[in-house]
């Protein structure tokens, strides 16, 4: 049987991050803590453990990528749509506090992707790297509510636990074998070399 490997590194932090601000799809860049993040992270990542690098094509995972790509030398990135991180509709630049005082909660923001459409594009996405990338060992750049969903799916709802946020620039592998998902290298904290 054919096993493919599927790391999801979260992007570099952004000033939105430390704020607490839902970012969503809007594009906003990563910041100098960011930047150092993935370059730390960099170090930790050999060019060898990996066959295909994806990318989300906002910004902040953009340029996460464009680092991995100078410092462990990549020859190319993909930009793959389904990697985009969920959209909060007009929440987007509210703070936890303001869109819970507006909202009951992220599936009645107008605008917004709801937790089933986010849910179908995490299997669609886990479904073409099963597929198209079969046999392969692809490192994905995107995003903390998309890579949440996915520990989901591929743990059956054992991870995350409730309360823990997963890191700027940390990195979750999980493997396709046999039909299945699972997580294999579960991490909360940004990568380290």
């Amino acid at each position: 049987m054919t096993e493919t490997s599927f790391g999801l590194l979260r992007h570099g932090q952004t000033d939105w991050n430390i704020t607490f601000l839902l970012q969503g799809v809007t594009d906003i860049p990563m910041n100098a803590t960011g930047f150092e993040q993935v370059k730390l992270a960099a170090q930790a990542i050999r060019l060898q453990d990996w066959d295909v690098v994806l990318t989300s094509p906002l910004i902040r995972a953009r340029q996460t990528a464009d680092i991995l790509l100078d410092a462990v030398g990549f020859s190319e990135v993909v930009e793959e749509g389904l990697l985009i991180e969920r959209s909060f509709g007009e929440a987007e630049g509210l703070s936890y506090e303001q869109w819970r005082a507006k909202y009951a909660n992220l599936d009645d923001i107008p605008g917004g992707e709801s937790r089933s459409e986010l849910a179908s594009r995490a299997q669609q996405l886990l479904d073409l790297v099963a597929g198209k990338y079969s046999g392969k060992r692809v490192l994905a750049v995107s995003h903390g509510a998309l890579i949440r969903n996915l520990l989901a799916i591929a743990s059956k709802n054992e991870l995350p636990r409730d309360g823990e946020r997963l890191g700027n620039a940390s990195l979750n592998t999980f493997v396709h074998h046999a039909s299945d998902w699972r997580v294999i290298d579960y991490q909360l904290d940004p990568l380290q070399p």
